[in-house]
């Protein structure tokens, strides 16, 4: 079993090290040391996104994600009525928990108010992505979180970055979404027809 140590990384260096040696040495086996949480998510999310099945141990303050080769199950095709191959796919970047500048309270009703109305986009909308100051739509207290695990249950794959939660010492407190790092962000980036910013 390959062992990584990834102790002490900022994110998403953890993540970029495991697949650095998926890819160079192909183990059948890893065993990745992390020490943190949000490094630990991360680790297992990519692990399983490339088919590996998971474990997670705990030894004192470090987090040990053991992945094996196996087959990862393909996600629920999301029902709709457009043929799959027709359909855009969008990603929104919440960078605020605000939408516009001028009056806060304004801000934030609208900004409720569009997360609410985001599920007209249909099967289109593709990724919800929390970044900065957005991530505090994500915790326990939001308006939205009731809007926003809905959105996850039926298919909607939200993305809230850990180096986020841990600058707001939010990460305890995240309610929905998985928590994620700079690559992932990136890679949907690429992978998204349209990239909606707020």
């Amino acid at each position: 079993m390959k062992e990584i140590d990834a102790r002490g990384l900022a994110c998403p260096a953890p993540v970029l090290h495991t697949k650095a040696t998926l890819q160079e040495e192909k183990p059948g086996a890893v065993r990745v040391i992390v020490d943190n949480a949000a490094s630990q998510q991360n680790v297992q999310r990519f692990l399983e996104s490339q088919g590996f099945e998971t474990n997670l141990e705990k030894q004192g303050g470090d987090y040990l994600v053991i992945g094996r080769c196996g087959e990862a199950a393909a996600p629920a095709p999301r029902a709709t009525s457009v043929p799959e191959a027709d359909l855009k796919k969008i990603m929104v970047m919440c960078a605020t928990d605000r939408m516009g500048v001028g009056d806060d309270e304004l801000g934030l009703k609208l900004m409720v108010n569009f997360l609410r109305t985001l599920k007209e986009m249909g099967p289109e909308l593709w990724r919800l992505v929390f970044v900065n100051n957005g991530v505090k739509l994500t915790i326990d207290g939001s308006e939205v979180i009731d809007d926003l695990k809905a959105y996850e249950n039926a298919g909607l794959k939200i993305l809230v970055c850990g180096t986020c939660l841990n600058h707001f010492n939010l990460l305890e407190r995240k309610m929905v979404g998985e928590t994620t790092n700079m690559l992932d962000i990136v890679t949907a980036m690429q992978l998204a027809d349209k990239v909606v910013n707020l």
